[in-house]
């Protein structure tokens, strides 16, 4: 570890760490002190013995009812899944429910999370921060808090809180520790799809090289098969996948599943999430938010086919492995993956005049694995 010495100081890495993990311990301390004292003075009381109330309109909840629902224990429902796999599409279709806020990506939640991975990564660090006082439980304490802040500060008011940044759910072991009622949707979606979507529409992920299909197919390989086993780990009444393909076919039976899991009253809304967009909260940066402006559509279930190029389609199999842990048949080209009900074909038709009857036949591939 490096000294300071006069006015070349130069502080090493672990000083930094050091630094950044008093910065938030301070953020968690004074939050717990101000927002202890200032619930005491008002009478309020805790999440578990005072619920919002679910009939009043979101722009009526006040502040002190957002303080009073700040609580680690609170049912946060976290969305995440691989970039362009109906993440947004997701968050928008609940964000049209009266009782639920998620809103745009906050982007630095994931990115907390990324530090923390780091910070242990390395036995001595670790060893140095356990020795500074630095404890996991002072740094899951404030991660907690730094969490919370985000989550409750960056949209309005509601019953229920959820938070969208696709990669959250690379860590949903450690979230579910954090959060112990918090459940979480992890969406998947057929890989070459996936990343067609991230070529075409040029989504910059870190690490990616967005010109090469066999990149991006590996690396979403990789990430998925942590989010997918992760979802497995903390269990079915904890985290529930959803396919993409089916949200999109059958949105009626789908949203229904959705909110019965997170035991939340279904409201048809949902299904309507484009005739909602004034109490939505839509991003000018975000690829996919030109896409939940129209109503759910079917033309991106296929718009993939013919473009994967032929020595990557030939070598999918080893590329991606994950696609037929899925129930994706990676030596099909042209999956059927369901049939449309019949709203989801009235948008189509409305979205686009001409669509013909070959969209309507798309059988559903095995999903008896999800």
């Amino acid at each position: 570890m490096r000294l300071i010495r006069g006015t070349g100081t130069r502080i090493g890495s672990t000083a930094k760490l050091l630094i950044i993990a008093f910065w938030m311990s301070s953020v968690y301390f004074t939050y717990f002190y101000t927002s202890k004292h200032s619930l005491a003075s008002s009478g309020v009381q805790s999440h578990h013995s005072r619920q919002i109330n679910s009939a009043r309109p979101w722009h009526e909840y006040t502040y002190q009812d957002k303080a009073a629902a700040y609580d680690k224990s609170m049912p946060l429902v976290f969305i995440g899944g691989m970039p362009r796999s109906g993440t947004t599409l997701m968050r928008t279709m609940l964000d049209a429910h009266p009782d639920i806020r998620c809103g745009q990506e906050t982007r630095i939640i994931p990115r907390i999370l990324g530090m923390r991975a780091n910070w242990l990564k390395s036995a001595k660090e670790r060893n140095r921060l356990e020795e500074a006082g630095v404890t996991n439980s002072v740094i899951n304490d404030a991660i907690t808090q730094f969490i919370l802040e985000v989550i409750v500060k960056h949209g309005h008011p509601a019953k229920y809180l959820c938070n969208k940044d696709p990669f959250t759910l690379k860590s949903s072991k450690y979230l579910r520790e954090l959060f112990p009622n918090a459940k979480f949707i992890l969406m998947l979606r057929d890989g070459r799809a996936t990343a067609h979507s991230i070529i075409s529409r040029k989504v910059t992920i870190s690490g990616f090289d967005i010109n090469s299909y066999r990149d991006v197919l590996n690396k979403w390989n990789r990430a998925i098969e942590s989010m997918y086993s992760q979802c497995q780990e903390i269990g079915q009444d904890v985290c529930l996948p959803v396919r993409y393909e089916q949200l999109v076919l059958q949105p009626m039976a789908e949203t229904r599943r959705i909110l019965a899991f997170l035991e939340i009253p279904y409201n048809p809304a949902v299904l309507h999430h484009e005739k909602y967009l004034s109490n939505i909260s839509l991003s000018n940066v975000e690829k996919s938010t030109d896409q939940v402006q129209r109503p759910l559509y079917l033309d991106a279930l296929s718009s993939w086919f013919g473009n994967i190029p032929q020595d990557v389609a030939r070598d999918m199999a080893q590329i991606a492995p994950m696609l037929r842990t899925l129930g994706y048949d990676p030596n099909d080209p042209h999956p059927k993956y369901g049939e449309p009900d019949e709203l989801v074909l009235n948008n189509t038709r409305q979205v686009n005049p001409n669509v013909n009857n070959q969209n309507s036949n798309l059988v559903l591939g095995d999903n008896s694995r999800l």
